[in-house]
């Protein structure tokens, strides 16, 4: 089958715009054919179109609308934002944070440390070329 997530109770979503954008929210109820109601643990349940949602891998055992402790409960024993954070999806959204928050001087810094680690790169890739040229 070439689709592997599917929009069902429990799956968790990251809102990909709007003022809830990059948050991690569960589907707790289907509306229609275009809207869910989400939840998580630090925000109000309410509606969202599917064209808001991204959809994860990470899916919930949870009843249909539970209650806001019974969903914290179970995103809690899911181990949910471990396994968000420990995913290529979420570790890639980490990275783009903390680079959007360098400042100047920092990314000065790190442009001086790349240029150190090239050179030291270069003059290891000379040391093996002159190994093996020999």
């Amino acid at each position: 089958m070439p689709f592997k997530r599917y929009v069902e109770i429990g799956r968790v979503a990251l809102v990909n715009y709007g003022k809830d954008y990059g948050r991690i929210v569960v589907i707790v109820d289907v509306i229609d054919q275009n809207r869910a109601l989400v939840d998580a643990p630090d925000m109000v349940r309410t509606q969202m179109n599917f064209k808001r949602l991204s959809l994860t891998d990470i899916k919930i055992d949870i009843n249909r609308v539970p209650k806001k402790k019974t969903l914290v409960q179970a995103m809690e024993t899911a181990d949910v934002k471990n396994k968000w954070e420990n995913s290529s999806w979420g570790r890639k959204l980490i990275v783009q944070k903390r680079r959007a928050s360098l400042t100047d001087f920092d990314r000065f810094k790190l442009m001086l440390a790349k240029i150190k680690r090239g050179g030291i790169i270069r003059q290891e890739l000379a040391k093996l070329r002159k190994e093996s040229a020999a």
